[in-house]
């Protein structure tokens, strides 16, 4: 697999530390809000990366972050008359709502930050020893200039980078790129003690700390939103490398940003939209759909229309599927025909050639819409074997696992109710009651059923 590394701004064949395994760190939502369409992309993207890999052999540890303290929680629990506690307890189950929504896996692990305050203490204790940070009434702050390789992520040279800074009046940094690794506590807000005093972390130690302590000091994959490379993920790569001695992560991957009707997501804008806002209107897989159906380093436009064709796309496979079990249902034993599982083989190796080429999720997609097309046209209501017909299910479940779609199966296939109804319309049907058939065929229409009659049974499937 070939991963394009923003560090090096080129693909590269994708080489672990340790052959088999691969270590990846998300990172994840500061948690004082619900999460927004912008916060979908990497979760959806991020989890693909992980499906794929672990489709291809890989044993993954895969960790992703919560910050549940910061400014902006702290405000938050101001506006409301609570304190940062309640405030990111209660976001964190928010979230997982909409994760849960989204088909998003859990991580194998979930820090919290504040979970890891005496791991970020050793940290900055340690970059005090070696010189790369210093102590100012309590805050601390990493010396970047201490670091000269400072700017390797974001590609810019510290000498530009402090061009477009500047020391604000009463700033008690030495050089403006300099950023706080601890920061002192103010009158009313939470803190922890520390050897310069009742405190907090600063937001970029945060992810060292956890990067080295549940990781370790080197990790393969470091990934995010295209926003956090400057300054989050450079001021990581600095305060870690500083600290071990060793290079933090080999390989960094970013998406693109979101635009809602062509202009880039913001609240200013008033174009602003949470996960929970578009589930409520479309479902939550449409959402998934749109994250991954374009390359995950380009920007990607949400509108009506878009999502629109994301939920008649994902009908498509849904209509597929259904297919695929009803004939199942009625399809004799048999040898597995030869040139269908070759075809079916033939999509998967074109997926794996999409997801290889840097997690290509639009031509991965593209090759599952393929496996549609011949199972429409070679498979179904040809008289295929149940073997044959069972093969090309499993490749289908295969492919749309790895992009974490059609996870709303289940649910159809264990609806007892709908399935009793069409079995009080078939028997209406054979004794002639055509109006209680019909009644019955209009109560799943309102259901959002829709029945095929066909010459081996009735097939369903929602609308």
């Amino acid at each position: 697999m070939r991963i394009f590394n923003t560090l090096t701004r080129e693909k590269q064949t994708f080489v672990p530390i340790e052959p088999g395994k691969a270590r990846i760190y998300a990172c994840g939502p500061t948690v004082y809000n619900y999460i927004h369409i912008g916060n979908a992309r990497p979760l959806c993207v991020f989890d693909v990366l992980r499906r794929y890999l672990e489709y291809i052999g890989y044993d993954v540890t895969f960790v992703q972050n919560f910050t549940d303290i910061d400014d902006k929680i702290i405000k938050k629990a101001n506006e409301d008359g609570t304190d940062y506690l309640t405030v990111s307890k209660k976001f964190i189950d928010e979230f997982w709502i909409d994760a849960k929504g989204l088909n998003f896996r859990k991580a194998d692990i979930h820090p919290l930050a504040t979970e890891n305050i005496d791991k970020i203490i050793e940290i900055v204790t340690g970059l005090i020893e070696k010189g790369h940070a210093y102590v100012v009434d309590g805050d601390v702050y990493f010396a970047t200039n201490t670091f000269p390789e400072y700017g390797k992520l974001s590609h810019q040279p510290l000498e530009d980078l402090e061009a477009g800074a500047r020391i604000m009046i009463g700033d008690i940094k030495r050089n403006p790129m300099d950023f706080a690794l601890w920061k002192k506590a103010k009158p009313g807000e939470p803190y922890w003690e520390s050897p310069w005093g009742q405190g907090r972390p600063g937001w970029h130690i945060e992810c060292s700390a956890m990067n080295i302590r549940y990781l370790g000091e080197s990790i393969d994959i470091h990934c995010g939103g295209q926003d956090l490379i400057f300054p989050h993920h450079e001021n990581e790569i600095a305060q870690s490398e500083c600290f071990t001695g060793k290079p933090f992560a080999n390989y960094w991957m970013h998406n693109g940003y979101i635009n809602v009707d062509n202009v880039k997501m913001s609240k200013s804008l008033g174009n602003f939209f949470t996960v929970r806002d578009v589930a409520e209107k479309y479902g939550y897989e449409p959402i998934r759909y749109l994250m991954i159906s374009s390359s995950y380093r380009s920007p990607i436009n949400y509108s009506v229309d878009i999502i629109e064709q994301c939920k008649a796309s994902l009908q498509r496979l849904y209509n597929c599927r259904d297919n695929i079990d009803f004939e199942l249902k009625n399809a004799a034993d048999g040898e597995i025909d030869a040139g269908i599982k070759d075809q079916c083989d033939k999509r998967v190796a074109q997926f794996k050639d999409a997801m290889d080429d840097d997690l290509n999720t639009a031509d991965g997609i593209a090759a599952v819409f393929d496996l549609v097309k011949d199972i429409n046209t070679l498979v179904l209501n040809k008289g295929s074997s149940k073997a044959t017909i069972s093969y090309a299910a499993e490749k289908f479940d295969e492919l749309t696992n790895v992009l974490g779609l059609m996870y709303n199966r289940n649910k159809e296939e264990t609806d007892d109710e709908i399935e009793e109804l069409i079995n009080q319309r078939t028997l209406a049907r054979k004794d002639k009651n055509w109006a209680k058939a019909d009644e019955i065929r209009d109560k799943l229409k309102n259901m959002g059923i829709i029945l095929e009659d066909t010459p081996n049974g009735i097939k369903w499937h929602r609308q």
